[in-house]
């Protein structure tokens, strides 16, 4: 098997046109992004707010934690369904599975803002907005990005089924592999989808590295206080069992 899956690496043709391991990549990056940046679109401000307020955090509980129960494939087959085949459907289930890491980054990173510090402004007279905005969001940063790592790397390692419903990506590899029982191919797609992920989770704690102040200048706290912050917190961390199916 392993004799076998070097020669399947070193084929020239999995290296070059459409259904060569660079393209699968970039299609596999694409379902990804626009996943990811949908969810994010979605969840950071309702996190943002909902940290800034301290109302509803119960709510939110419920809701990250019911979607990161959601199994995807199901999903999927739901979402094809209903709206057929095409890049909505697995988009869709993507996006319900990145919503919550993102959810709980930005509700714990902007409720973990310094107590202090946000009474300061108060007193200075800025307005609720100017205190999300300059304050508690600039304290968020780290959690949100570690949000994002999470969101992003659950995203990468399930975004192979969209080749369940036709489209592309790395999980094509898998799925025509599985169909004739080509075993070096559908083990050598899941290599690639183990060190994309590996890359990319590089490339983030990079990026988290650089754009992030030193702790001195964060003015957070620990750890947001009350039930709601430390369940969205468990709900950005896959539990064992997810892990294991990983």
């Amino acid at each position: 098997m392993l004799g076998r899956l070097v020669a399947w690496f070193s084929d020239p043709s999995r290296w070059s046109g459409s259904a060569g391991i660079p393209a699968r990549v970039l299609e596999h990056l694409g379902y990804t992004a626009l996943a990811v940046v949908i969810a994010a679109v979605i969840a950071l401000p309702i996190g943002a707010v909902i940290g800034h307020t301290r109302r509803g955090g119960l709510a939110v509980v419920g809701v990250a934690n019911g979607l990161r129960a959601l199994p995807e494939l199901g999903v999927l087959v739901l979402f094809v369904l209903l709206l057929g085949l095409g890049l909505l459907p697995p988009t869709l289930a993507l996006v319900l599975l990145a919503i919550p890491p993102l959810l709980a980054g930005a509700y714990s990173g902007v409720a973990g803002a310094d107590p202090g510090a946000v009474d300061a402004a108060r007193g200075i007279g800025m307005r609720e907005s100017q205190i999300l905005l300059q304050v508690e969001v600039p304290a968020a940063v780290p959690l949100v990005l570690a949000g994002l790592r999470f969101a992003t790397l659950q995203v990468i390692a399930t975004a192979t089924i969209a080749a369940y419903v036709g489209l592309g990506g790395l999980g094509r590899f898998i799925i025509d592999g599985f169909s004739v029982r080509d075993f070096p191919q559908m083990l050598g797609g899941a290599l690639v989808v183990a060190v994309l992920s590996i890359v990319v989770e590089l490339v983030l704690q990079l990026l988290g590295r650089f754009v992030t102040p030193g702790p001195e200048r964060l003015g957070m706290r620990r750890h947001p206080e009350g039930p709601a912050a430390e369940s969205l917190q468990s709900a950005s961390t896959p539990s064992s069992a997810e892990r294991h199916d990983r």
